[in-house]
């Protein structure tokens, strides 16, 4: 099973998408995060699931419309490592 990294800057991400749902009173907070840690998990048996985007990344689609976000991340097979480096929403634009 493919292991999974996240970068130091994914928590900032994450926390910024906490605040934005906050913001915005979204019902359930922490279910929207789980639905995110539980779609990067699925990485952990298809690393190439995501759509493939410049210099060897990827990127995974996950919910859809205002609920989606996009995780990029880089797939090592020499260590089968999933390195996750970056978390937005699908209306952001670019990776911060």
């Amino acid at each position: 099973m493919t292991r999974i990294e996240l970068a130091p800057e994914v928590g900032e991400d994450i926390d910024r998408i906490i605040d934005h749902l906050i913001r915005y009173e979204v019902a359930d907070v922490a279910a929207r995060i789980s639905e995110i840690i539980q779609a990067i998990d699925v990485l952990q048996d298809s690393p190439l699931i995501g759509r493939p985007v410049a210099a060897g990344k990827r990127e995974l689609i996950i919910g859809r419309k205002s609920h989606g976000y996009v995780a990029l991340y880089r797939h090592i097979p020499e260590i089968d490592t999933i390195f996750v480096l970056a978390l937005k929403s699908q209306r952001e634009a670019g990776y911060l």
